[in-house]
Formats: structure tokens, sequence, C-alpha cells
């Protein structure tokens, strides 16, 4: 693995505080109806993509998710503020306005969505990795779901070819403890996740998801192991989120004290307490970071707010290919 050092922890802060903020401001907006729809925030899991980023060949690997999609684009190297501007319903996002919360979509930057039905993106996920293997490319795809989607048929079917096939894929099961409000435990008579491994043969384990560098240990094992032929691995990342399952979630099932509890283990203030342990920066040049932070989201929010929005050519170009389409002569002829 790439050593873990003093610029990888200042980059790791930065970098999750920026996926932060970024999201603190969609909930923002989203309170005065400029971003609509739903809405599912990461605060709290940005150790999963941190580490994960760390581990990843970003000129080849690929990486594809479910509907909490905002900031992974963004640390696979899409602009911010076109993603910003998606979720405004802007001409200038990344699906020019089309997507949404719930679509990010960065084919030239191998993100592959976002995407709404839950487990949708699995056999997805094995199928970038089969096009992989059958192309004879030595890339390695990430394939992210919740502990919601692990009780979709399709991940049973997905794992079986994965590994009939010794396909180039590594699955994470971000087990943020509620699938939308429903516990782990109340979802099935085991609550080791990354056991559902052991039915298939597949090299399979648990990690803490709070901890960026044992999640790029973990992701670079599985990545080293597909990308030298040895087929899939399923990770769990026992991580937590902050904030609710979308925005219009309640929060009735959990406590604001349990909520506490795993504040105490902000994978961010991890991050920015081993740096001043280490003495990697002092609290002046963390400060800078802040404000660095703060600037670029502010510039998100002013690209989305001054964009215009997407004509209504554009949405009948996405649905309608025949150019003399009788009813919508609108095409540049």
């Amino acid at each position: 693995m790439k050593k873990v050092t003093k610029e990888t922890y200042l980059n790791w802060y930065e970098e999750m505080l920026f996926w932060r903020k970024f999201e603190d401001k969609l909930a923002q907006v989203y309170i005065q109806q400029k971003v609509r729809g739903f809405l599912h925030l990461y605060n709290g899991q940005e150790a999963v993509l941190a580490g994960s980023l760390h581990a990843m060949d970003l000129s080849k690997d690929r990486m594809i998710t479910a509907y909490r999609n905002h900031v992974q684009p963004i640390g696979m190297g899409v602009d911010p503020k076109r993603v910003m501007a998606e979720l405004y319903g802007k001409a200038t996002g990344t699906s020019q306005g089309l997507g949404g919360s719930m679509h990010i979509f960065s084919p030239e930057h191998r993100f592959y969505g976002g995407h709404g039905i839950v487990g949708g993106q699995i056999p997805l996920g094995a199928g970038l990795a089969y096009a992989d293997k059958y192309s004879d490319r030595d890339n390695v795809t990430l394939c992210y779901m919740g502990d919601g989607a692990v009780r979709q048929g399709s991940l049973h079917e997905t794992f079986n070819l994965a590994m009939l096939w010794e396909l180039p894929v590594v699955f994470i099961c971000e087990n943020n403890g509620y699938a939308m409000g429903t516990s782990v435990a109340r979802t099935a008579n085991h609550t080791d996740i990354w056991k559902l491994g052991l039915g298939y043969e597949m090299p399979c384990g648990p990690v803490d998801g709070m901890d960026p560098v044992k999640v790029a240990e973990a992701v670079d094992e599985a990545i080293e192991r597909a990308r030298t032929g040895g087929g899939p691995t399923f990770l769990e990342m026992k991580t937590y989120r902050y904030r609710g399952h979308s925005m219009s979630d309640p929060q009735k099932y959990r406590s604001k004290d349990e909520v506490g509890e795993y504040e105490k283990i902000d994978p961010i203030t991890v991050v920015k307490d081993v740096i001043l342990e280490k003495k990697y920066a002092k609290e002046e040049e963390l400060e800078e970071i802040v404000k660095r932070v703060k600037d670029r989201v502010k510039e998100c929010e002013k690209f989305a707010e001054e964009s215009d929005y997407p004509s209504k050519n554009v949405m009948y170009d996405s649905v309608y290919e025949q150019e003399d389409y009788p009813f919508l002569n609108h095409k540049p002829q």
C-alpha cells in the first residue's frame, strides 16, 4: 500500500472536511427548496471514501454506489461545482440537471453512479468488472452498498457469478447501523454482514469504517487480490451516519446520546488529532485549511446559483432519439 504520510493526513483532513461542509451546505439549501426531491447525506462516513481513494489507482479503477453519492465523484476527480449544479437541477451539472441528487454520474472519471434502486448497483458493479476481465484490462471496480441492500436477492446472484468468474471487483457494505430507520438486528438473525461472503467462499471481513487507515489497508489488500486474478472480496465497513437516512427522516429510531457517542470517534476529528499529535501542522495551519474549505463550498454554491436551468429541448432530446419526431419539432435541422 502507498505509505500513509504527513501529506496523506493533511489531504485527508482537507478533503473529508470539504465533503462534510459540502453536504452541510446541501442540507441548508434543501430547506430553502433550492434542491428538490430526496437528499441523502454522507456525514460521518467520510473515512470509508478517504481510505478507499488512497488504495485505488484513480487512472483506471472504477467506482459505483447507491444514492448517497454526492462526494464520491468529487473524490474521483469530478469538479464539485458541477456536482452542486446537478443537485440544483442546472444545465452545468454532471447530467445537465436531469439526474439530480441520486444519480450523479461521470464515466470520464470512472464514476458510474448514483443508483436509486436499492441494491441495483450490485450486479452493475460486477458487470463493470466483467467488462474489464473480458477485455483483459487490469482495472478493479469498487462496488458500494448500504446495509439494507444486502437483503436483496441481486447481491446473492451477483456474489455467485463474481466468484464463479473470478471477477476483479471489491464489494463494500457501508454499514451505518440503519437501513433507512431499521437496525441490522431487526432484518436478520445475524449482525455480522461480512459473513454473507462465507457462503460463496469469498474472502471477506469486517473493517473499522471510522478509520481511513484501516479502510485503506483492507481495500488495498482486496484491490491487489482482484488485480492479480484472485477474484472478488466482500468488506463490511462499520461506520455511522450523523444525519438521517434522508432529509425527510425524523430519526425517531435512535437517541441523541447514541449519535453523540459516535461523534466522539468522528473520522475528521480523529485525523485532526493525529495531525496535531504528530505535529504535522499547527492549529493556525488547520484554521487556514478550514477557511480554504469554506471558500471552496461558497464557490460551488455561487456557481450553482448563477447557472441556468436546462432548456426543455434538453429533456426531450434525452428521451426521443428520432430526429423527425412528429410532435416535437425542436431539434436543429
